[in-house]
């Protein structure tokens, strides 16, 4: 950020949803040319490499972008660049997700929708955003996408309560949760999600850093896993998923079991071509097998 002439948000808890969503729009004001979002997703990529990550599903909000530099069009093929960039150097896949702030006009979202048909890499679509905002005035876009193959995956169940969820389900189509940790709140919603099998992207670092939850201690992640819903670990904040994981293991004592089923259960989720998947799956079971790293 300095280098572009930002200065970096204080690090700690945000106050509220719209304090965390004006920190990322300081951030997104840098962003001005072709070779900045270039950049960004090549060095997204060297990072998660780092990590050992293999397949990543990015989410980007290009018509966002598109308000400020003229166009969507450059900054989402510039990102497709950087990332094609970052597999032929680092060997990981990816494909992108656009998604739609909930206080944004219809309209843009059904310019999202034909910009996301477009690109082969473009794969799904899908609503975030402050979730007082509902879902319904977007369902007949959503029903188009549907109908165009396109994946869906919205935001629901974080701040806002079980009816986030349900319009997520009826209206939005989604295939999976973006958070979805106030499904406790309701058993019959606990029970439906768990029986149709639809996953939930759980951020337990972001949860705490906007004040969701009091501390990682005490978040929901292992009642979640009881109560037997298909559960995976995501960042959607400041934090490398190889240090979410690693907090896992830490706060609510995680073995290399659990942690390997997690991993499964975001293979699964994901929508990644079934040869990828069963790869990846192998290469989790072969981390499993192999004897500790010496301290």
């Amino acid at each position: 950020m300095r280098e572009l002439g930002g200065t970096p948000a204080p690090a700690g808890v945000f106050q509220n949803f719209r304090e965390f969503a004006d920190a990322r729009a300081r951030v997104r004001e840098l962003l001005r040319t072709a070779d900045h979002f270039r950049r960004i997703a090549l060095e997204f990529c060297a990072d998660e490499a780092a990590q050992g990550t293999r397949y990543v599903e990015v989410t980007f909000t290009a018509a966002s972008h598109g308000e400020r530099v003229g166009s969507p069009e450059m900054p989402l093929e510039a990102v497709i660049e950087g990332l094609a960039e970052g597999r032929a150097r680092y060997g990981i896949e990816s494909r992108v997700l656009l998604d739609h702030s909930r206080r944004r006009p219809v309209e843009r979202l059904w310019r999202t929708y034909k910009l996301a048909t477009r690109y082969d890499e473009v794969i799904g679509l899908g609503l975030a955003g402050d979730e007082s905002h509902p879902l319904a005035p977007f369902a007949e876009v959503f029903d188009a996408a549907r109908g165009a193959g396109l994946h869906l995956v919205h935001h629901a169940g974080e701040a806002a309560g079980p009816a986030s969820i349900r319009e997520a389900l009826d209206l939005g189509h989604t295939e999976r949760l973006g958070h979805g940790i106030r499904v406790l709140d309701d058993d019959a919603l606990v029970a439906e999600v768990r029986e149709r099998g639809i996953p939930l992207e759980v951020c337990p670092t972001s949860n705490v850093l906007l004040g969701l939850v009091p501390s990682l201690a005490e978040h929901p992640l292992p009642r979640l896993r009881a109560a037997g819903l298909h559960v995976t670990i995501n960042t959607d904040g400041e934090t490398a998923l190889g240090e979410e994981y690693e907090r896992l293991r830490q706060v609510f004592g995680y073995g290399d079991t659990d942690l390997a089923d997690l991993a499964r259960a975001s293979i699964t989720a994901s929508f990644a071509p079934a040869p990828l998947k069963a790869d990846l799956e192998a290469e989790v079971g072969t981390w499993l097998a192999s004897p500790p790293a010496a301290p």
